[in-house]
């Protein structure tokens, strides 16, 4: 079982190991549409043409090639500079945004906001300092969907063969927090992959 030292260390590294793996992270990342029947649900509500802040969304696909497929504007924003790369130049109809979720300082109001495997990088506290600055980037009506884990820790994961970091806040402590921020209809699933992450859904 790791420390809270040890975690901290892997936490440390885990930006890192997404610039040196983001060739072998895009060959490996599934394209088979488990994420569809998520991404249909999370733009039931939104009009034609709406702006969509997906935030740590690596090389591009699936999630921001679905969104742009089915006719939404897209920033995507990641903070490793090789991910940006490579959805650069497949997806070139989108923003690209050099930005690191821990210190967001992207500017404008978005439509729905999504972090699939993206926002669980980050501590628990830092996680906590986000979800306002996610709030205040929403318009009113908007889509907010992420994915956290099933239980209050952190644990690791692996990207290339490297140790990478995740955590999550309990699914109850995720519900109080945007309950006050003026968020409805919070929805916390367990995702399609067995064992895999829990995909939440609010509505402001």
């Amino acid at each position: 079982m790791n420390t809270g030292a040890e975690f901290g260390k892997i936490r440390a590294q885990t930006q890192n190991v997404y610039e040196r793996s983001a060739e072998q992270f895009d060959r490996d990342r599934a394209r088979d549409g488990r994420e569809d029947i998520w991404l249909e649900r999370f733009t039931e509500n939104l009009l034609e043409g709406a702006h969509i802040l997906d935030l740590g969304c690596g090389s591009g696909e699936p999630i921001a090639a679905w969104l742009l497929g089915h006719g939404y504007r897209v920033t995507g924003v990641d903070y490793s500079e090789p991910m940006l790369k490579i959805a650069r130049e497949r997806l070139p109809g989108a923003a690209w945004v050099l930005n690191d979720m821990r210190d967001l300082t992207i500017d404008g109001a978005f439509d729905g906001i999504i972090s699939w495997h993206g926002s669980f990088h980050l501590s628990q506290d830092e996680q906590r300092k986000l979800i306002p600055k996610l709030a205040k980037l929403l318009n009113p009506g908007g889509a907010l969907m992420m994915t956290i884990g099933p239980e209050d820790g952190e644990v690791t994961g692996t990207i290339g063969g490297e140790t990478v970091y995740h955590a999550s806040l309990h699914p109850d402590e995720y519900r109080a927090r945007l309950e006050a921020l003026g968020f409805t209809e919070i929805t916390l699933e367990n995702s399609l992959d067995d064992g895999g992450p829990f995909v939440l859904l609010a509505r402001k």
